[in-house]
């Protein structure tokens, strides 16, 4: 196996020879870090080659590996493999990650790690056709997003498969056998006009992808710390203001409904409003929030 740094810690590795679950359960106990942090860090290790902070920003990123390696699993290469692999797209990210753009090591690595899976895939696919026809090949890719968890198809699920992929109940089953570890040519034939083949699985950019479901769901908790920290800095009756204008999901205080409470005017509500804003707009650039703030309305 090749490295791409080398670092002073002892990292969890996964191995065929061990407990996958073990790995598994290891990585996800070690805390994540906040952007405080892990800013931090990163800048110890670019400004001062710091191999220690190295590592624990690998360690803490070791859990987002084995979620985007997951969602390779039906291609039959081990799963300790995929996240070998991926643990080595983790370490050059962080080599390469400059904290100065302002954005995640969550966000950047995500292309890393994608990117060594799929070389490894390219690397170790063996071009032996297991589906010989076109409506098996689309069984072979669409089975595993069809399939809930891991467990074998109940006869009647079997059934369904067949009958919305257009194949017999005995190709279902038969698929679902080789999704264990067999293999697939690679590339499609050039003479198919609709051909399923793992070069295109790989090229997919859809939402639901594993890495891109974690990285939004990464931004969403990064910017909702950075909107308490920014609302913690207001004083309570501007806080008051935003929250009741902004962060309510229905029946939102209009400016005159906020004027009757505080006895003031309502031009006096909405220069208090800009303020908090204003405040809070420095406060999240501090933090590096993706969330953006709306803009003041009158009303």
């Amino acid at each position: 196996m090749h490295t791409a740094m080398s670092l002073p810690m002892r990292l969890p590795v996964p191995i065929s020879t061990g407990s996958i679950e073990a790995y598994i359960h290891a990585v996800n106990r070690v805390p994540m870090l906040s952007a405080e942090g892990e800013r931090a860090l990163a800048l110890r290790l670019r400004e001062h080659n710091d191999l220690e902070a190295a590592g624990q920003l690998v360690l803490s990123h070791l859990r987002l590996v084995v979620a985007v390696a997951r969602g390779y699993l039906g291609y039959g290469l081990p799963h300790a493999d995929l996240i070998q692999e991926g643990n080595i797209g983790l370490m050059k990210a962080v080599k390469r990650f400059d904290p100065a753009r302002n954005v995640r090591l969550v966000s950047f690595a995500i292309h890393w790690i994608k990117a060594e899976i799929h070389e490894y895939i390219l690397r170790n696919w063996r071009l032996v056709k297991v589906a010989t026809t076109k409506a098996q090949r689309k069984l072979f890719f669409n089975l595993r997003s069809m399939k809930q968890g891991l467990a074998p198809l109940s006869a009647d699920e079997v059934g369904r498969v067949a009958a919305a992929l257009h194949v017999k109940p005995e190709e279902v089953t038969e698929m679902e056998t080789r999704l264990g570890g067999r293999d697939l040519a690679f590339e499609a034939d050039d003479n198919e006009e609709e051909a399923y083949a793992p070069v295109h699985y790989l090229a997919a950019d859809a939402e639901s992808e594993p890495s891109r479901m974690l990285e939004a769901k990464e931004n969403e908790r990064v910017g909702a710390e950075a909107l308490q920290s920014a609302l913690a800095a207001l004083d309570p009756r501007s806080r008051r203001i935003v929250e009741a204008r902004w962060l309510k999901e229905k029946d939102a205080a209009t400016l005159h409904d906020l004027a009757a409470e505080f006895k003031v005017s309502a031009e006096r509500i909405r220069q208090l409003e800009t303020k908090a804003f204003e405040k809070m707009k420095k406060v999240m650039q501090a933090k590096d929030s993706p969330r953006a703030l709306p803009a003041p309305a009158v009303s």
